[in-house]
């Protein structure tokens, strides 16, 4: 795949399944997002990768952090908070871990974290691999913070769920021209 096929073809697929990514795959992913933007090559972001019981594990930080909002939570909202990693065979954590720096502002070092999931997802379906970005509560939760053993000043930037994409993809034809503002003489 060229890189601007692959620039307006990009999609989240939703619908994920195994295998997970190979060593190969996933080097490259990494890589990939190594080379985010970064002003004062800070690497200000890390990543954590759950897969097999890994996700059964933060299934359960999932589920601690539904019961510790509602301790009188239902079982079922309980189960189905403990699924969400398994929608796919590979969770990647993107962490922004900014650093101590007089010159570039935190609000920079976040972005560039996201810069680094971006690629990673670029990455992926260069790949011909299926993944999404996914936020929700579960990010910001201080029970899941503490499963994954984040400093104070660390952020959850997503998850990123990967594996094979299941069914068709359908590209959503968007007009560049509805979101531009055009400022000239």
């Amino acid at each position: 795949m060229d890189a601007i096929t692959l620039l307006l073809e990009r999609r989240s697929e939703g619908r994920l399944e195994g295998p997970p990514p190979t060593s190969q795959q996933l080097d490259i992913l990494y890589r990939a997002a190594l080379r985010a933007p970064d002003h004062g090559e800070l690497r200000p972001w890390r990543f954590i990768e759950y897969s097999g019981a890994g996700l059964d594990r933060l299934g359960d930080a999932f589920a601690r952090a539904v019961q510790a909002d509602d301790p009188e939570a239902s079982d079922k909202a309980l189960e189905k908070a403990r699924g969400k990693p398994l929608r796919a065979p590979m969770v990647i954590a993107v962490i922004a871990s900014p650093r101590a720096s007089k010159k570039i502002p935190r609000s920079e070092q976040l972005l560039s974290a996201g810069c680094a999931a971006h690629a990673i997802l670029y990455a992926a379906s260069a790949q011909g691999l299926g993944a999404m970005w996914r936020t929700g509560d579960f990010t910001y939760h201080e029970v899941v913070r503490g499963e994954m053993g984040l400093a104070a000043d660390d952020e959850v930037v997503g998850f990123i769920y990967i594996g094979q994409a299941k069914g068709a993809r359908r590209i959503k034809p968007l007009d560049p021209q509805a979101y531009v503002t055009r400022v000239s003489d």
